[in-house]
């Protein structure tokens, strides 16, 4: 059995597939986009816990995109991925409902405990 769902939406293929096959050797259930739009679609066929979304892609953007997950999911958490010319996008990502930033390149150990917290923030929030 999967620890829970997570969706890796990032437009950098080396990184995506690596994050999404060391995330499912941890034992999460993973699928992966590589747009906003892609991403979006993928969250109305399913539902997921959380989302790692990288800021900066092609077409939509993350923020455009992080508006639209939260306006229909709005109890799934988002965690961003950003480099260091966006951190304002980071700030303005978290007043627009993402759970945390952080900055690219992450650490995997960091982004794993990340993506737990924001697991664990999405239950508590359930249960109320």
């Amino acid at each position: 059995m999967s620890k829970y769902s997570v969706l890796v939406v990032d437009d950098e293929d080396n990184f995506r597939e690596s994050l999404r096959d060391r995330l499912r050797f941890r034992g999460y259930a993973v699928e992966t986009a590589s747009t906003g739009e892609e991403g979006l679609k993928m969250l109305d066929q399913r539902d997921f816990d959380v989302v790692v979304l990288d800021l900066r892609m092609p077409g939509m953007d993350g923020l455009e995109c992080l508006k639209q997950m939260k306006a229909t999911k709005p109890m799934m958490e988002v965690v961003l991925l950003t480099g260091h010319g966006t951190v304002n996008s980071g700030v303005e990502g978290l007043q627009l409902g993402a759970f945390d930033y952080l900055l690219k390149p992450v650490p995997l150990d960091e982004l794993l405990e990340k993506i737990d917290l924001a697991y664990e923030h999405k239950l508590r929030h359930e249960k109320h």
